[in-house]
């Protein structure tokens, strides 16, 4: 089907400043949020509701936050195709839900070189689980709507203000290709950083 409706929605952000009424028209609309750390403290401030990507991992945030969303109940539900038998006999089996939506906004790694921050706190902006986040969403563009950045909200609130929660494939793929485009850059500006420390 083209048309998907946004039944779960996993939102983990750096910034913010924006998502307020996305996130009120995804409440509204009976999305059930999932989140971590900082952004779940935020959307419950907001007043809404939200689970923790622990309660549905059973495992912590750890190693300092390096990991919190590598896990295969998170990318499970991601990368699921949810026309393909085996993958949704699995889903049942391992107790897999389906993410039909993925907001992500990536750590500020060119920001943090700017700033001339040291090697180490450098190397801790590099993003590993919202870049994988970003990488699965937009493989499978036709189950899931991949929100990249910031730059992207604007996008996403117009869609649901126009359809409700609910995508169209051309949607979906739009987002995909704008998703790639943020990986791409930012793997760039990392390569250039490293390149520049020989």
């Amino acid at each position: 089907m083209a048309e998907k409706k946004i039944q779960t929605a996993l939102i983990s952000v750096f910034h913010k400043d924006g998502l307020e009424q996305i996130i009120a028209k995804l409440h509204a609309d009976g999305v059930r949020l999932l989140s971590t750390g900082g952004t779940q403290k935020f959307i419950e401030q907001l007043g809404y509701p939200c689970d923790t990507v622990e309660s549905l991992t059973t495992y912590p945030s750890i190693l300092g936050g390096r990991v919190k969303t590598l896990h295969p109940k998170v990318f499970g539900g991601i990368l699921a195709r949810r026309d393909n038998e085996g993958d949704v006999q699995q889903m049942a089996q391992y107790e897999i839900p389906s993410i039909d939506l993925v907001v992500v906004d990536l750590y500020p790694f060119e920001d943090t070189v700017a700033a001339g921050a040291s090697d180490a706190d450098i190397i801790e902006k590099i993003d590993i689980g919202g870049i994988s986040l970003i990488r699965a969403g937009a493989k499978n563009f036709n189950d899931v709507a991949i929100v990249a950045s910031k730059a992207e909200y604007p996008l996403l609130q117009e869609i649901l203000d126009r359809r409700g929660a609910c995508t169209s494939l051309e949607e979906r793929r739009l987002l995909a290709e704008r998703a790639f485009a943020v990986t791409s850059h930012y793997d760039t500006a990392i390569h250039a950083w490293f390149a520049s420390k020989k």
